[in-house]
């Protein structure tokens, strides 16, 4: 009966968790332009460009679940063209998002076998950009349930009868009417574990009795060592399974990547020519992603609206008062910073004042949990911020799982705004 990691966390603050599983239900299981299946592939392609093997594995249950063909699971090199294409924006939004230019777009929109729709690439975007984010958060909180990584409060793995945390409840209205859903469906329960069981078996059959000869032959001759190491190599499809049999995730995240050194750089000097400050009076959500997502895809704005403007909303005043200025004042310090990260700059903003409200320890916690949340451990989240309650610092984990997703939503909506220019 206890509630999975990322709803035990996020429900320090009730309200907030309302509105993100509202958002998070549509996104992944209403209607909409992108397929169930698919959805749930490009959660773990986004999962995997950070490490994150909790939301990774969550989304490989998730796709099956959708009917998702196994052997995508395999890999990239097993899914269609259209999907893998999808990969360079994936990177690039995840690590260096102000490189995203028009012709990222066009190149995905051009008239093809495999060329994505506007509608498609905005769901496809929302997407990326919510998983990335929600990775920061799964480490920043110590949700990530790789015991070899030494976070706080292991869970067990998720079963495949178990609810996705998006539709977990969370005593509220909306979380209290997808519990009276998931009832339904838990009648089917064991008939599904059994159907994906015999599934996963068959696709283990048919790709084991063709390579299994071959890889211990390689195994032989590269020497015990390297054969144990990470479990099934290249990218072959790969699941763990607790004591009752349960598939509980892959356990080879590269095949879902490519280019894995690609990663964070720290934004370039104002002065370089190559890079350009994103000014926020030039491109704001309010004023122009809004409007634009919430065209091509239709209501997914307003709730993301309603998500950036509830965790503006959260009550701070412990927070605020220990560092000695308004609550406002200093959260738009935290979520300022983060978007200045990105090359996000506010010139009604006087950047000076980061440095007077955020002492070091945070700053650096900050500056991990965004741009390189595997790197997050157990003893940065203990270390900054001693004197606050747990709470406090789940708070300071929403303001950077919020801001880094606006901060990617902005690249990307400019880039697909001018393109349609």
């Amino acid at each position: 009966g206890r509630l999975e990691a990322v709803t035990q966390q996020m429900g320090y603050h009730p309200q907030y968790l309302d509105s993100f599983l509202k958002m998070q239900h549509y996104l992944m299981h209403m209607d909409g332009p992108l397929p169930f299946d698919c959805r749930h592939y490009i959660a773990i392609m986004a999962a995997a460009r950070h490490q994150c093997r909790y939301l990774v594995n969550l989304h490989v249950l998730q796709f099956l679940r959708a009917g998702g063909d196994p052997q995508w699971l395999r890999g990239l090199e097993f899914i269609p063209p259209k999907l893998r294409n999808l990969n360079e924006i994936n990177k690039i939004l995840a690590h260096r998002p102000w490189l995203i230019t028009k012709e990222h777009i066009e190149k995905l929109l051009k008239i093809s076998e495999w060329s994505w729709s506007l509608a498609e690439l905005v769901h496809a975007v929302v997407l990326l950009a919510h998983c990335h984010a929600l990775a920061s958060f799964v480490f920043g909180c110590g949700c990530e349930q790789d015991e070899g990584l030494g976070v706080r409060g292991s869970l067990k793995p998720l079963s495949l009868g178990n609810q996705c945390f998006c539709e977990a409840t969370a005593g509220n209205s909306y979380s209290q009417e997808l519990l009276c859903i998931n009832r339904k469906r838990s009648l089917d329960s064991c008939m599904e574990l059994d159907s994906l069981r015999e599934r996963m078996q068959r696709i283990h059959v048919e790709t084991e009795g063709r390579d299994e000869m071959r890889l211990l032959q390689q195994d032989r001759e590269e020497g015990e060592g390297q054969g144990a190491e990470g479990g099934v190599q290249g990218g072959r499809l790969s699941l763990l399974a607790d004591t009752d049999g349960v598939v509980t995730g892959a356990t080879n995240l590269a095949c879902y990547m490519q280019d894995p050194d690609f990663g964070y750089q720290d934004f370039a000097r104002r002065d370089e020519d190559q890079t350009q400050v994103f000014r926020v009076q030039d491109y704001s959500w309010e004023d122009h992603g809004f409007s634009l997502v919430n065209r091509l895809y239709s209501d997914i704005g307003h709730l993301l609206d309603e998500k950036f403007r509830m965790v503006d909303g959260l009550q701070s005043s412990a927070m605020a008062k220990r560092q000695g200025c308004e609550p406002s004042v200093f959260k738009r310090g935290i979520w300022n910073y983060i978007h200045c990260m990105f090359g996000i700059r506010y010139d009604d903003y006087d950047y000076a004042e980061v440095n007077q409200l955020l002492e070091r320890m945070l700053k650096v916690y900050i500056k991990t949990v965004t741009c390189y949340p595997e790197k997050t451990n157990s003893e940065m989240f203990d270390r900054f911020w001693k004197q606050f309650k747990h709470s406090e610092k789940v708070h300071v984990n929403l303001l950077i799982l919020e801001a880094r997703m606006q901060a990617e939503l902005l690249y990307a909506l400019q880039a697909i705004t001018q393109y349609m220019i």
